[in-house]
């Protein structure tokens, strides 16, 4: 914007959200995805990677005032849609006007990522753990790093707004990239869709069996005769064998052995769930997740979904279920 240009004239608030709203029901009517933005109360990211992403876009401003001012445009709900993508971000964002803004993200260097992975696999022990950013300090300032972390450097973000702020960060971009912080409270999976990598390849020890010994039984925990004729109320004369060829011999049959039960995982799953604990949901997120690994494997996919999709409307009150799910994808 040259000098001899002026500001658009201030909207209030009230006048925006009204805005936000007719954009949001024109959109819907066009039968356009729409994901608006919603924060309760001032407090814009919860979460470790909401956090964490919000802290981190400092780094990127060059006008001081644009980042309160995004704050204040995602808090009262301007960002219209929020869409994330692999190395994109698209949105809209409602100020004097609705204005599109538009982020590229370089994709993570494949060096980068491996290197990445093979430094913190080591510390994260599961998908949930990863998701939810329970992991050690030394984890987290790597995973979090600019330079050879998740986190874009300057260099390889650009944006692009439709108003004429000349800066090169303005409030509706702010109010975006704000937004992204919230969003990954609710779906922490999107920061790596956006680096274009895969989240499960960071987890290099979930799901791994540990080995079976060896080792037979030790002496101690062998039973003697006595201790089998007891056992199975069975009478075994001392000294003596039976010869099957006596026809005085009497015949026993063996008794039949009970027939194995099958495991039922989904059986087990419901169990935990039951507990209504965050460690039952946990237990069984990540055992949802491997029996999609498992279906993936053997091409049972649509079974399923089929059984998670009647397992969620089943739990459908369950919020902290619901939440673990969404965390992992399990939709």
């Amino acid at each position: 914007m040259s000098r001899h240009q002026k500001w658009a004239p201030y909207v209030p608030v009230a006048t925006r959200r009204r805005q936000a709203a007719l954009a949001v029901e024109k959109m819907r009517k066009k039968g356009d995805p729409v994901a608006p933005v919603v924060i309760t109360g001032r407090t814009i990211a919860n979460t470790f990677w909401g956090k964490a992403w919000c802290e981190n876009l400092e780094s990127y401003q060059d006008y001081e005032n644009r980042l309160p001012r995004g704050r204040s445009y995602v808090r009262n709900g301007s960002v219209v849609d929020l869409q994330i993508a692999p190395k994109v971000i698209r949105a809209m964002v409602s100020g004097s006007s609705v204005y599109r803004v538009e982020i590229t993200i370089a994709p993570l260097p494949r060096a980068v990522w491996q290197s990445l992975c093979a430094d913190c696999s080591s510390g994260i022990d599961s998908l949930v753990e990863l998701l939810q950013g329970r992991f050690a300090k030394g984890v987290m300032e790597r995973l979090c790093r600019q330079d050879q972390g998740l986190f874009p450097r300057p260099k390889e973000i650009k944006f692009s707004c439709s108003c004429p702020d000349h800066a090169f960060m303005c409030k509706h971009v702010a109010a975006v990239l704000y937004g992204v912080g919230s969003r990954l409270d609710e779906r922490p999976e999107l920061l790596f869709l956006l680096r274009d990598v895969d989240h499960n390849d960071m987890v290099a020890r979930v799901n791994r069996a540990l080995p079976m010994g060896g080792q037979g039984p030790a002496a101690d925990k062998l039973l003697d005769t006595d201790d089998v004729s007891r056992l199975f109320g069975l009478e075994m004369a001392e000294g003596t064998a039976t010869d099957p060829k006596d026809p005085t011999t009497p015949k026993v049959r063996p008794p039949k052995a009970p027939p194995k039960q099958k495991e039922d995982p989904w059986s087990d799953i419901e169990q935990l769930i039951a507990t209504c604990t965050l460690s039952g949901y946990v237990q069984a997120t990540t055992k949802l997740h491997q029996l999609r690994q498992q279906a993936q494997k053997s091409r049972t996919t649509k079974t399923f979904t089929r059984l998670l999709a009647e397992l969620r409307l089943r739990h459908k009150r369950k919020s902290r279920l619901i939440r673990q799910l969404d965390a992992v994808g399990l939709y």
